[in-house]
């Protein structure tokens, strides 16, 4: 049985790791490389790091945060934002990053998909996804590019099937609705995504509580789940260890990578 991964993620802003809800009022956390510490001493299993505002900014990625992460954890460690072509992949790669993860960039030249995975393997390139819920799409979803804020008129759905056909070896759904907001993730999201690609899928915004993974891991087939809330987010009321998440998993059955 393959393990299930949890996953930190960090939306980075001048060095920082921030906080959001609905990729909104961004409020700040710690530093980077402080965070990515504690995050690798508890034991998480993979590391994202997203330069949340690069592409909206239409600037490279902070490449000096991720060389400073690299240096501090010895887990898997993908990395997206301003991720613009081969060049930006292979300095984000060189800076530490086992992982491309591309959203924007890949929207405006799908290309940059099947030349990452030409060059580095699809095990290297993360298509991640920004999705709302609209009732007009064919799937009921749509994408958002710059960080939610701006609608692409292209359906989710249909867009991470042509992103595995191009080359994608990973997928992240990022929930717009549901980010931040505590209250689970979007689980009918997460089983149109796994009917459409066969890929690893990772699912992400609303998680809470630990009921909210073993809801997402019985009921969908996903692999991974990210869960920045409720590892380090300010507005939890208290937040959970790496180590009481995966007991519990463990104890309902669920296959983890043991603390």
């Amino acid at each position: 049985m393959l393990t299930k991964r949890l996953i930190a993620c960090f939306d980075i802003i001048n060095g920082r790791v921030t906080k959001a809800v609905r990729f909104q009022d961004n409020i700040d956390v710690a530093p980077a490389e402080e965070l990515a510490v504690s995050m690798y001493e508890a034991e998480i299993d993979e590391l994202i790091f997203y330069d949340v505002t690069a592409s909206a900014e239409k600037r490279p990625i902070d490449i000096e945060t991720v060389k400073k992460v690299a240096r501090a954890v010895f887990i898997p460690f993908t990395v997206g934002g301003g991720i613009k072509d081969l060049s930006s992949m292979y300095e984000a790669l060189k800076a530490g990053a086992e992982k491309i993860s591309v959203d924007s960039m890949a929207v405006r030249n799908p290309q940059l998909i099947t030349d990452g995975a030409k060059a580095f393997g699809s095990q290297c390139v993360v298509l991640s996804t920004q999705v709302k819920r609209i009732e007009t799409m064919p799937s009921g979803y749509e994408v958002y590019i710059d960080g939610a804020r701006l609608a692409t008129g292209m359906d989710a759905i249909e867009w991470i099937r042509r992103g595995q056909e191009l080359g994608a070896g990973e997928i992240c759904l990022n929930s717009i609705d549901n980010d931040g907001t505590l209250s689970g993730y979007d689980i009918a999201l997460m089983k149109l995504a796994e009917s459409a690609v066969s890929v690893p899928l990772i699912a992400s915004g609303g998680a809470g509580a630990p009921v909210h993974l073993k809801t997402l891991f019985t009921e969908t087939q996903t692999q991974a789940a990210i869960i920045s809330s409720m590892l380090y987010s300010p507005r939890m009321e208290h937040n959970y260890s790496v180590s009481r998440l995966k007991e519990y998993l463990a104890e309902n059955g669920i296959a983890v990578r043991p603390v």
